[in-house]
């Protein structure tokens, strides 16, 4: 969600590949180029917000509503690499317009999907369509500004994108309320026709001559399935069993599948990920605490709505808003943040970032059942907001200067994957620690309220849905509020469980800083540390 803009070395070379397009042409550049980003970013925000609507009307389990998530970050985050390199190879604008379409294609189907299941397949799509624009937008900027105004030209995209993406949760929240959850996903065809008539009437076809020979085809299908073996299993895993043949089968062949990704990419000769960029102990470290803190920070924000909106019984317009605290701190820090890394370096804000971020997430983990927003949840974003303000501009300005200037388009793109799998990763093993401790607690409280035993049967017939349990119809009151307060209650304790995991991981990136870290003044040169 906030990880450092995704790009191919495109965005960093100077455009020997391709003329600057002409100044009246480079406003309708952006204007795509912003269109189409925001469009893909305010799609992972903004589904969150919705997925207890959608979880009703679907009559969803737990593991359905994370597919829903996890479709769509999966194909993202396998395919992100293999979009921006199939762009510098076939043409930027080409393939971009291709991942508008798709993505566009793919909305549509998922606004009128009928079931769960084929809302997941359409979400998928959608990750594949996000992975051929998204590497496209940063790109086709470099390619059609000089470097005079190529600076200012990405940071008005960032700032575009930035404030998009803050505000996409409150208006997803309220189309959820007032319209449907399925206008969440409509919203992207107006943009997709935007932004496809701007980007064939304005923007230039840019490519890079020197992008030749086939793509790492292999290599992006063994990431795929690697990534997809581990992820079934853990989100399959709360209703299956750990002793399941399937759960077992799937856990070993995405192990066998990431194992050969490696050996691929040591062989190909032009790997997605050149595993040569590892040896830079800064590039290392960078990536660790990407993985550990966007885990935390994946997990946690999945989570979090359900609570807000199930439990706390908030509007999915309040819950989206509820979350604006941390997005602003960010948008106004960055720029102190990054004077942070020119003065002292990476590795003091980095391991003080994460720390007071760990404090965020541990905060989350106090507010009980009908908790007010303003003492219970606010304090505690606040802070989460405060710390990832201190941590993402001193980790992305590290991560870009980890390999040198030449391969920093390549270590920034690698680190945006990174993010992407850590949150991919994180929603499904957060499910693993929720579930359990869910079904525990509400097995323990509807026995000490000592209700009718058809009532506890029904409830815990339905389980797997957490808080989205619906009561049976034509229940007392007394009877509805007991069983209706030990779902609730059952619910938060597994949510203050996650919550702690997500402190501990964050806490746990702070350490890979202050292990694997070093200023360039104590590295010798930023190039080989």
């Amino acid at each position: 969600m906030f990880a450092t803009p995704p790009c191919d070395d495109a965005v960093i070379r100077t455009a020997r590949d391709a003329a600057p397009c002409a100044a009246a042409a480079r406003k309708w550049v952006l204007a795509a180029t912003i269109l189409a980003s925001s469009m893909a970013f305010i799609d992972g925000t903004v589904v969150n917000v919705a997925l207890p609507a959608l979880q009703r009307d679907l009559r969803a389990g737990i593991a359905d509503v994370q597919w829903v998530v996890e479709a769509y970050a999966l194909l993202l985050a396998a395919l992100l690499l293999m979009g921006g390199a199939a762009g510098d190879r076939f043409g930027r604008r080409r393939v971009f317009m291709l991942g508008v379409a798709v993505f566009a294609a793919a909305s549509a189907c998922c606004g009128l999907a009928d079931g769960v299941r084929a809302l997941i397949v359409a979400r998928a799509a959608q990750g594949i369509g996000g992975a051929l624009l998204v590497p496209g937008s940063l790109a086709i900027i470099s390619a059609s500004f000089d470097e005079r105004e190529r600076g200012r030209a990405i940071g008005t995209w960032s700032g575009a994108t930035a404030i998009t993406t803050a505000l996409g949760p409150v208006l997803g929240g309220w189309m959820t309320d007032h319209l449907s959850w399925r206008a969440v996903f409509f919203i992207n065809l107006p943009l997709a026709v935007a932004v496809l008539a701007l980007a064939s009437w304005r923007v230039p076809e840019s490519k890079n001559p020197q992008a030749q020979g086939a793509l790492d085809w292999p290599g992006a299908l063994l990431a795929t399935c690697g990534l997809a073996g581990i992820v079934y299993a853990l989100i399959e895993a709360p209703g299956k069993g750990w002793h399941s043949a399937t759960i077992a089968g799937s856990l070993t062949l995405g192990a066998a599948a990431l194992a050969a990704f490696v050996a691929i990419e040591a062989r190909c000769p032009a790997p997605m990920i050149p595993l040569s960029v590892f040896a830079s102990r800064n590039f290392s470290g960078a990536n660790l605490l990407t993985l550990l803190l966007y885990a935390a920070l994946g997990g946690g924000l999945f989570f979090l709505p359900l609570n807000l909106i199930q439990v706390q019984r908030y509007s999915a317009t309040a819950a989206g808003a509820a979350l604006l605290p941390l997005i602003l701190l960010m948008f106004t820090l960055s720029r102190w943040s990054g004077g942070l890394f020119d003065r002292y370096g990476a590795r003091r804000p980095l391991m003080l970032g994460p720390l007071v971020a760990a404090a965020g997430f541990a905060l989350l983990a106090v507010p009980a059942t009908g908790a007010s927003y303003w003492t219970g949840f606010f304090p505690a974003i606040t802070v989460l907001g405060f710390g990832l303000s201190l941590s993402v501009a001193p980790l992305t300005a590290t991560v870009m200067s980890a390999l040198g200037s030449a391969r920093a388009g390549i270590a920034s793109g690698i680190n945006n994957a990174a993010s992407r799998v850590a949150g991919l990763l994180a929603v499904a093993a957060f499910g693993v620690v929720l579930a359990p401790v869910f079904e525990r607690t509400l097995e323990l409280r509807l026995a000490q309220d000592n209700g009718p035993a058809a009532v506890r049967a029904a409830v815990l017939a339905q389980r797997d849905r957490l808080a989205a349990i619906e009561l049976p119809a034509g229940l007392p009151e007394g009877e509805r509020t007991a069983a209706r307060r030990a779902v609730d209650e059952s619910f938060v304790a597994g949510f203050r469980c996650v919550m702690l995991i997500a402190a501990l991981l964050a806490a746990a990136s702070s350490l890979s800083a202050w292990a694997l870290l070093r200023d360039a003044a104590a590295a010798g040169s930023v190039g080989k540390s």
